[in-house]
């Protein structure tokens, strides 16, 4: 599922509340409105935490290389040439024993990156990608990705509440499901430029080269499609291919 920008899931909760207020009971509506309204006032703390429980949730349902994987060996060469912190939070890294190209973060410092990456791309390729990723966090996509999340929750309660029986009220225990729409979230096109620049800010810092974030995004490009930040078409591969190129000309 793509998630859209807090102010539209705002107004998908609004226009439910709206509608369905008549059958809705004081309580359903009090529970509703007060999700909406917290959506947009979560704290670092409140996000790092129900980023904690959906990165779990996901870790639960996948294929973990374990320490003694060739994947995980090389992982760790590349998180040791990264870093292990951002802004101060821990970065936790593992690899997904999966075909898929990806990689993905979340706010709390969780990296996932999938073996069909690490398959398709060199290490250098690797750190470019995930140093893209990285950025997301550090410059708080990551964090608004949450809150939109939880704001389409905040719809999805109203409108089970008002009589839908296809939607189901979010609990607790089902905030881990919100991991699957967080790993999807499409950022926007200044977003991806962001992450993108810090990504070759952070390989400059560190004395890693940064050909490997042109080559990567170029190998993304001849993939085509696809879910997730990666494979976001604001703008596309290529184009942020030379993006990159272009900066490395200046150096």
């Amino acid at each position: 599922m793509q998630l859209r920008t807090s102010l539209s899931a705002f107004a998908l909760s609004g226009a439910v509340l709206l509608s369905g207020c008549q059958n809705m009971s004081p309580d359903a509506m009090l529970q509703s409105g007060l999700m909406a309204v917290q959506a947009a006032t979560l704290t670092d703390a409140q996000v790092k935490s129900m980023s904690d429980q959906a990165c779990a949730e996901m870790d639960a349902a996948a294929k973990i290389a374990d320490a003694s994987s060739p994947y995980t060996k090389r992982l760790e060469k590349i998180a040791a040439n990264l870093g292990h912190q951002i802004n101060g939070t821990p970065i936790n890294y593992k690899v997904y024993l999966a075909d898929e190209a990806n990689a993905w973060a979340m706010a709390n410092g969780c990296v996932r990156v999938y073996s069909g990456l690490m398959d398709l791309m060199t290490d250098n390729e690797v750190e470019g990608v995930l140093g893209h990723e990285i950025g997301h966090v550090a410059l708080g996509h990551t964090k608004k990705a949450m809150q939109t999340a939880y704001a389409t929750a905040a719809a999805r309660n109203a409108a089970a509440a008002s009589g839908n029986s296809t939607v189901a009220l979010l609990s607790a225990s089902q905030l881990g499901a919100l991991g699957e729409q967080l790993i999807n979230a499409q950022f926007s096109q200044s977003q991806e430029n962001a992450a993108d620049n810090f990504s070759f800010d952070l390989l400059t810092e560190r004395n890693i080269p940064r050909q490997g974030l042109v080559t990567a995004f170029e190998k993304l490009a001849k993939l085509g499609g696809g879910e997730g930040s990666l494979f976001s078409s604001h703008p596309g591969a290529y184009e942020r291919a030379q993006n990159m190129r272009t900066r490395l000309s200046q150096q």
